[in-house]
């Protein structure tokens, strides 16, 4: 059993910054592939970026690339998603999740956070 716990939300203009972090319980948090994911209102979970449980691999969704790093530090049981140059259409719901392997399908995930709100204002 893996619990995670999101944190690092909150509102920011349109070109800035946010990091978020995902704190997680149990001594197995290197085992696993960590995901991040998003939901705006009225649209689908959908995938922004995953790290394998080494940090060796990443892989990261189209609209991510470029602008958001995926990134974990398993001596700290934590992982992290930088997010730079953010847009009005980042704007979400952002979920950590924690699954055997490195995919971008929410199924994929056994173990979820409870979210944070990512607020990008014009």
């Amino acid at each position: 059993q893996v619990q995670l716990v999101e944190s690092g939300g909150g509102s920011v203009q349109a070109g800035g910054s946010l990091k978020l972090s995902c704190a997680a319980s149990g001594s197995t948090f290197k085992s696993y592939a960590m995901g991040w994911f998003r939901q705006a209102p009225g649209k689908e979970r959908e995938f922004v970026a995953a790290i394998s449980g080494s940090g060796g691999s990443t892989h990261y969704a189209d609209s991510a690339k470029g602008r958001f790093t995926v990134s974990r530090d398993n001596a700290k049981n934590s992982g992290y998603l930088q997010m730079n140059s953010l847009k009005l259409e980042d704007t979400a719901v952002y979920y950590c999740a924690a699954g055997p392997l490195l995919l971008i399908g929410t199924g994929a995930y056994a173990f979820w956070g409870q979210g944070t709100q990512v607020t990008v204002s014009s």
